[in-house]
């Protein structure tokens, strides 16, 4: 996986300093930017295949950049949080970023994060084997075009959200915990916040559902998790 590009947006030059020297080492080619305007104008230039993006940033902040990505695309981002900004980190999380990262956090996590979000964006790799499109009742996906449908309807999804639901689609009946979904559907074995899992269920719930309110696809298992009915 070396060698994608990775923008990293921080106002303070020791986390880009340290960001980009933990990313390096592994191989992947690091563009910075100190602040908003300078991380739109490095996205514009630069063309990465992920942004770690801090949310707190000058001119132009790091909410505002993720709004203004996900309505022109679907570029990888991994948002960085300082403790205790729970609601800004959710907020990221249902504009459509693809994870999160709060300060201070450790090189092997950083790094297995944008790996495991890059790896459920890349294109599929030459050779490997096709899979076939997943259909659960009115819901189509196809994993090797990474497109999917609801009912016939183009839905748009983060590479996040298209994870999960073909996931889900794979396995309908089944219930499971938030922590199976982190561990199935973000990769992760070490400890995360399984309020991801929620956010991103929330989203998803806001494209695939008639009411969002009362789901009929995605269900909530009390006091277990969720499962996927196809109806």
């Amino acid at each position: 996986m070396a060698g994608e590009r990775i923008l990293v947006v921080d106002d303070e030059p020791s986390i880009r300093e340290v960001v980009g020297l933990y990313l390096r080492r592994e191989g992947f080619e690091v563009e910075s930017a100190a602040d908003g305007p300078a991380a739109l104008a490095a996205i514009d230039r630069v063309r990465p295949d992920l942004v770690v993006l801090d949310l707190m940033l000058p001119g132009v902040d790091g909410l505002t950049i993720t709004r203004q990505l996900r309505a022109t695309g679907a570029l990888p981002i991994i948002i960085l949080t300082a403790r205790g900004e729970e609601i800004d980190r959710v907020l990221g999380l249902e504009l459509g970023a693809d994870d999160y990262l709060t300060k201070p956090f450790s090189s092997r996590e950083l790094v297995a994060r944008v790996r495991a979000v890059l790896r459920r964006t890349a294109n599929r790799p030459a050779g490997a084997p096709v899979s076939a499109p997943v259909v659960a009742g009115a819901v189509r996906v196809d994993p090797a075009a990474r497109v999917a449908s609801l009912a016939g309807r183009p839905l748009s999804l983060t590479a996040r959200e298209f994870d999960l639901l073909l996931f889900l689609a794979r396995h309908p009946g089944q219930v499971f915990t938030r922590e199976q979904l982190l561990d199935q559907v973000w990769g992760f074995t070490f400890a995360s916040d399984a309020s991801t899992v929620t956010v991103h269920i929330r989203r998803l719930r806001e494209k695939i559902e008639d009411d969002p309110t009362t789901p009929q696809r995605i269900l909530t298992v009390w006091g277990v998790g969720y499962r996927f009915d196809p109806g």
